[in-house]
């Protein structure tokens, strides 16, 4: 019998503030975290987590990473040393494009000022791997070390490769999530090209009048301990990791397939790996981007793969509509909402949402925070489709 994961500590940086607490309360609130078309975390500063030295030597995908992992940790009772040998704890950390801001600054500087100014650090804080090494050297997490670099589908399959470690009993605990900081002129200006980003400067998603996504940026950090473990040291359990589940579109580099017959895949797979049924689903935390075909096919997906009926009843609803899209960083960001909103037992709404559009007829709750669960165990599906097809989706319960 596989061992049961469960999640001790959430820590949390978003367009919304900095703290895990704050992104739920104020997303519940009906609050937006971009302005003039941009998601930032405004309220966040490196120096309060970082020396100046520290700071020099990560780019800022990484030190969203550290602020959030600061948090997760100090919640999940860590805050003077691992409860775990060192070397039985791992990390897997997410990220569309690592450290994109450094690679931008590098390369200005390598054309202004030529190749004897670059500077001996651009490597080490632009690969992606630096968020994942980052945490391991400042926690000293000595065991399994993995960054997924799967486009918009990142945190959440970090999250799922930790799960699977856990239950390999190849670690008995793993710091997992998603970081990212891409709001970069590079890197807006090609998201522009392609129309994936906003012109109204408006995230809706779902809504007939969506037209792309708000670009964002931020971490979201999970603490995933074996069960007995976690009760044994006498941790507060926040929450299980019930499954996770994965697939490939092979459809198109950018579009999903427009019947979500990959994305549908996944969420069953992610239901078959937790051992529970569509009606068992009480919340699903979409991946609803605000773009026209993205979140077409998730209706499509949903209604797929937890039949058509049970998909209309179950209250859906996107973390992006408040904070826009996270690129790397949203799985793991999503997780840490959907956890509150279990906990809580009240899932938040699509903001923005106002004016429904043929074919998508979910509930997206648009009427303001939704009572979830009868009193009994509440589970999730958190949903993650990335560019180049790549579909992740967890199954997320109170214990």
């Amino acid at each position: 019998m596989s061992r049961r994961v469960v999640i001790t500590g959430l820590g949390a940086v978003s367009p919304l503030g900095v703290g895990a607490r704050m992104l739920y309360d104020r997303w519940s609130g009906g609050e937006i975290g971009y302005e003039d078309g941009i998601a930032r975390c405004a309220d966040f500063e490196p120096e309060e987590y970082l020396t100046s030295k520290q700071a020099r030597r990560n780019d800022r995908f990484a030190q969203l990473a550290i602020a959030a992992c600061q948090e997760a940790l100090a919640e999940a009772g860590w805050d003077d040393e691992p409860p775990y040998d060192p070397e039985r704890i791992g990390c897997v950390i997410g990220t569309g494009i690592g450290g994109i801001g450094t690679l931008e600054h590098q390369h200005d500087v390598l054309r202004d000022k030529g190749p004897g100014q670059v500077s001996p650090l651009a490597v080490p804080l632009m690969m992606a791997n630096a968020g994942t090494a980052a945490l391991a050297m400042r926690y000293g997490l000595r065991g399994p070390t993995q960054t997924t670099v799967s486009a918009c589908a990142a945190g959440t399959d970090g999250i799922g490769a930790a799960l699977r470690m856990i239950r390999a009993g190849d670690a008995d605990a793993v710091v997992a999530g998603g970081a990212e900081s891409a709001l970069t002129p590079l890197a807006m200006s090609a998201f522009a090209a392609m129309d994936a980003t906003s012109t109204s400067g408006v995230s809706r998603p779902f809504d007939a009048r969506r037209d792309g996504f708000i670009m964002g940026e931020g971490a979201g950090i999970l603490v995933l301990e074996d069960a007995e473990a976690a009760e044994a040291r006498g941790a507060t359990i926040l929450g299980e990791v019930l499954g996770y589940g994965a697939s490939a579109d092979a459809h198109h580099i950018t579009a999903p397939e427009p019947a979500g017959r990959g994305a549908a895949k996944a969420i069953e797979r992610a239901l078959a790996d937790a051992d529970v049924g569509a009606d068992d689903i009480d919340y699903v935390n979409a991946h609803g981007t605000s773009t026209p075909l993205n979140d077409s096919s998730e209706t499509e997906a949903l209604k797929a793969a937890l039949g058509e009926e049970r998909a209309k009843a179950i209250p859906t609803s996107s973390t992006k509509s408040a904070i826009g899209h996270l690129l790397g960083a949203a799985g793991g960001v999503e997780a840490v909402a959907t956890v509150l909103a279990l906990k809580e037992g009240k899932a938040p709404p699509t903001l923005g949402y106002e004016e429904p559009d043929e074919g998508l007829d979910l509930d997206y709750i648009p009427d303001g925070p939704r009572a979830i669960g009868n009193g009994g165990r509440v589970i999730a599906l958190s949903n993650s489709f990335g560019f180049g097809g790549h579909n992740g989706v967890l199954c997320l319960a109170t214990v």
